[in-house]
């Protein structure tokens, strides 16, 4: 396939960590979900790790439990709301929440031609119109590098051809027990001995049914050839501690593999402690001096 695919028939704008335009202006930052992500960025900001940006709002549905937590921090945001009224006191949002919020904290950021920097990728597939709306407005949606690596690469490699793009995803079985389509299938993980493949098929099919699991593969898709023709399997691996993923490309410009095996957050085993990371490493770029890789 030559060229960059889109949702269906449409150009993919969407890049990982491309900030072709500064999204910076008043260095004003909201963060929607105060989960594992959401708590890391935010204590980030608040030692003042990333030049030019602060924490003025988040968005949660416990706003007493946010308080509370916020509390710790030395320079707490004023303003705890509602997903829907983040946009009017912040330029950059982070979406860490449920997915099914995705929308409501997206789509006033974009309209106002601001940038949302987006965990839940794979709710992206079931909401296509946000890109949409981001090109009308000249808005962006970001989507990092998250426990993922390599996209780069792809990225790359899909300015020319891409053949195929294969992805390996093995996890702990306490990291996937209670995915929506392993209950719906009646597949029973929990005392397993040995590895079991529990899906095989798309990011698009995965995202449905793992939603708390594969927006890595979703990313991955959306940097290459599109969340209908990359290929992924998932297993369930109860000798694993780690959230492991390989990627297999071949390409006109090149062939790589990769793997990562990802530490998952003590709070959270289907986060890895390095998606956090990820996000502060993108927005570390956005006043950074000098930037390194795509």
């Amino acid at each position: 396939m030559t060229g960059r695919p889109g949702f269906g028939e449409r150009e993919l704008s969407m890049l990982p960590e491309e900030v072709a335009r500064s999204p910076i202006r008043g260095g004003r930052v909201a963060i929607a979900g105060l989960g594992t992500v959401g708590r890391a960025v935010a204590r980030a900001l608040d030692r003042g790790a990333i030049p030019g940006l602060s924490l003025t709002t988040v968005a949660v549905r416990d706003a007493a439990k946010a308080r509370a937590e916020l509390a710790a921090l030395d320079a707490p945001p004023e303003v705890v709301t509602a997903f829907d009224a983040l946009e009017p006191s912040a330029d950059i949002v982070l979406e860490c929440a449920p997915s099914q919020h995705l929308p409501a904290i997206v789509r006033p950021f974009v309209t106002a031609g601001k940038t949302a920097v987006v965990l839940s990728c794979g709710a992206l597939l079931e909401h296509e119109d946000l890109m949409e709306t981001a090109r009308a407005h000249g808005g962006q949606i970001v989507v990092p590098t998250g426990a993922l690596l390599g996209l780069d690469a792809v990225t790359a490699a899909a300015e020319g051809t891409i053949h195929t793009v294969r992805m390996i995803t093995r996890k702990p079985v306490r990291g996937l027990v209670g995915a929506p389509y392993l209950v719906e299938n009646g597949i029973e993980i929990a005392g397993i001995t040995e590895p079991m493949r529990v899906f095989s098929g798309s990011p698009r099919e995965a995202a449905r049914g793992f939603p708390a699991n594969l927006n890595v593969a979703v990313a991955l898709s959306l940097a290459g050839i599109g969340p209908d023709r990359t290929e992924l399997e998932i297993w369930a691996d109860p000798v694993l501690d780690r959230n492991t993923h390989r990627i297999e490309v071949e390409a006109d410009s090149a062939r790589f593999s990769m793997t990562i095996e990802n530490v998952p957050t003590d709070e959270n085993p289907r986060t890895g402690r390095i998606t956090a990371l990820s996000v502060i490493a993108y927005l570390r770029k956005l006043a950074a001096p000098l930037r390194v890789g795509t």
